[in-house]
């Protein structure tokens, strides 16, 4: 079964409300997701997820990779069958986690090269590589390589971020069409994630130049790391009215419930609140 993605209702103000398939289950957006970042959600089992009404789960491609290792996990039946969960399930690339590593990473353009916090072992995550381990996890959605830059940040710096993340965001469609045409239709959606710092021009090229890879859907990355959070709404905003209306939109790493609002206003998006829900949690608008 293939995914899909169609609007059930759009209100003047640009909020809209729809239903996003996945082989695991049907997703009604705007959704706030829990995080469990090594396949399992914190204080919560997953009896309460499913009493909740969660209908899709983030997890974590860098600690999966390092703890238990994606191969395993495809051994095993896949990120599904690992956790026991039946729905639908949303894996990041990576990047956020190597660019928090700090002083144990390297990036270049072919990747990062790191260090594991479990034993110090040396690692190379490329895009390809990333797209590759979260194919072997089985994820319904699956985020591209991308480079996260702390803010404030100076243009120079925000404008190479830039240009690498497109550039790993065309390696790993090229390797994900690549491995589509080996083994048939892939069960999985690969996104595309929008940066370019706090400068609204550069958020602009950034979607235009993804645009051109036609993903399914869209994140807003790179924000919330320590910004303003007005900054962080108009930054949205510039990047969603160039985004297609018929595409699933996520922005990541907005966790906390009192900016949710504001946030929604800005992007002219509703978003249903969790609140019994940690905090943290990503948004899939």
């Amino acid at each position: 079964m293939s995914s899909s993605f169609e609007i059930a209702k759009t209100d003047p103000s640009g909020a809209r409300r729809g239903r996003l398939t996945t082989p695991h289950g049907t997703v009604e957006t705007p959704f706030f997701m829990p995080v469990g970042t090594q396949a399992s959600v914190k204080a919560l089992t997953q009896e309460a997820l499913e009493e909740l009404g969660t209908e899709i789960i983030l997890a974590n491609t860098y600690h999966l990779y390092l703890r238990p290792g994606h191969e395993l996990v495809r051994r095993l039946g896949g990120l599904h069958q690992f956790m026991s969960w039946p729905r639908a399930i949303l894996t990041d690339s990576g990047g956020y986690q190597v660019f928090s590593l700090s002083g144990l990473r390297k990036m270049t353009d072919e990747g990062v090269r790191f260090r594991s916090h479990l034993d110090g072992s040396e690692h190379l995550l490329t895009p390809e590589k990333a797209a590759e381990i979260q194919l072997a996890l089985g994820s319904d959605i699956a985020m591209v390589l991308d480079e996260c830059i702390e803010t404030p940040a100076p243009r120079e710096k925000a404008e190479a971020a830039l240009k690498r993340t497109t550039e790993w965001a065309k390696r790993a469609r090229a390797y994900f069409f690549e491995q589509a045409a080996h083994n048939g239709d892939l069960p999985q959606w690969q996104f595309g994630i929008v940066h370019g710092a706090t400068f609204a021009d550069l958020r602009r090229e950034s979607a235009r130049q993804l645009l051109d890879l036609d993903f399914p859907g869209y994140a807003v990355g790179g924000l919330a790391v320590g910004e303003p959070h007005e900054t962080t709404c108009e930054m949205t905003a510039e990047v969603t009215a160039l985004l297609p209306k018929d595409r699933l939109r996520y922005l990541m790493g907005v966790g906390r419930l009192s900016r949710l609002s504001s946030s929604s206003l800005r992007r002219r998006r509703t978003h249903r609140r969790h609140p019994r829900y940690p905090p943290q949690c990503p948004l899939l608008p």
